[in-house]
């Protein structure tokens, strides 16, 4: 049956199966929380309905509970680091650690990190910086079964590849954008086959490359065992971007890209190049506050337009949904908690 969880409920649930799949209860409870806020953000393509596959890579070996970030290279503005298959939710925050400090020291910090397993929500990463006054920029690629198509093409040739930019705003929250390169993450169709839902046209393409409005082309495998895929956004632009960050993520961070045929692996595993700008250390902090509310005011006094109340700026709509979701809980369709449900039974945990 579907459920509706309180976050604090479903944070101990989640802990309780990562402490069985081995995970300290410090990371168990890390990792728990950062899956609950990508709910709560509303993300749900991030969320607690990953659980199920982080027990599974576990089991494959491609995810290694309790992993820390290794230092491969470090030049005081540049870190090139190694997630050594950890928690991304683990080590994605102790690379962010570093390169903060290193940007509040130096004004600025560009920073690698491969063999990450799934980062999750790379706006949390942002959210990170901007907390520390921090202008932050992400570049993400995804090594695990391609889901996107090449604009052009008619298979699934990448992953997500997800680009992220927070900027800190005086006196306000920051403006957190924070995208799949896809016409929409991949997590999302799965949330949508569960749920028994269509999407509109022009999100995905089946196994024969024609177009279709079933998510579960790229969720399951279809009739011949094949899948189908995402399309990126905006076309050849999308595109492009999604090649980018395959370029900066995957080749550059020494963490590599995908180049060869799909398979049935669990593990999804991440490279991420970030980087982080002090803005007190460039001289211009005080125009930067100034002009950046100017610009964000000038926006909101835009009319609204047909179907909308008010203008917004990125990061918004996650700040809300996590107000309203505290209060009246997480929802869960029945596919996804069937799913957590089995997770927990594989590794001798049962929840209800």
């Amino acid at each position: 049956m579907p459920q509706t969880l309180s976050a604090t409920v479903l944070r101990s649930q989640c802990a309780r199966i990562l402490e069985a799949a081995g995970s300290t209860p410090a990371e168990a409870g890390q990792v728990a929380d950062n899956l609950v806020l990508a709910n709560l953000s509303g993300h749900d393509s991030h969320g607690v309905g990953m659980l199920p596959r982080y027990v599974d890579a576990v089991a494959e070996g491609g995810l290694t509970p309790n992993a820390s970030v290794k230092v491969n290279a470090d030049i005081g503005t540049m870190l090139a680091l190694d997630g050594q298959h950890g928690y991304g939710q683990i080590v994605g925050v102790q690379a962010m650690e570093l390169g903060t400090a290193r940007a509040k020291q130096h004004g600025s910090c560009i920073m690698t990190l491969s063999a990450a397993h799934h980062l999750g929500r790379i706006g949390h990463f942002a959210e990170m910086a901007t907390a520390q006054g921090l202008v932050s920029m992400h570049f993400v690629n995804v090594l695990s079964r391609p889901v996107v198509a090449p604009w052009g093409g008619g298979d699934g040739r990448f992953g997500t590849n997800p680009c992220c930019i927070g900027i800190p705003l005086a006196g306000a929250e920051p403006f957190l954008l924070d995208f799949a390169t896809s016409r929409v993450a991949q997590g999302k169709m799965r949330v949508a086959h569960n749920k028994g839902e269509r999407v509109p046209d022009g999100y995905l393409i089946d196994e024969r490359g024609a177009p279709t409005n079933d998510p579960g082309v790229v969720v399951v495998p279809q009739g011949n065992g094949l899948f189908g895929a995402l399309m990126t956004f905006g076309e050849h632009k999308g595109y492009g971007m999604a090649m980018a960050c395959e370029l900066l993520g995957g080749a550059l961070t020494g963490g590599g890209t995908w180049h060869r045929p799909a398979d049935a692996a669990r593990t999804v595993l991440n490279g991420m190049l970030t980087v982080l700008i002090d803005p007190a250390k460039l001289g211009t902090q005080a125009s930067f506050a100034q002009e950046a509310t100017a610009f964000v005011d000038w926006l909101r006094q835009s009319p609204p337009g047909a179907g909308f109340d008010h203008v917004q700026i990125a990061g918004e709509p996650e700040r809300a949904a996590r107000v309203a979701r505290e209060r009246d809980g997480i929802w869960l369709d029945d596919a996804t908690w069937g799913e957590i449900v089995a997770a927990g039974a594989k590794m001798g945990v049962t929840i209800a």
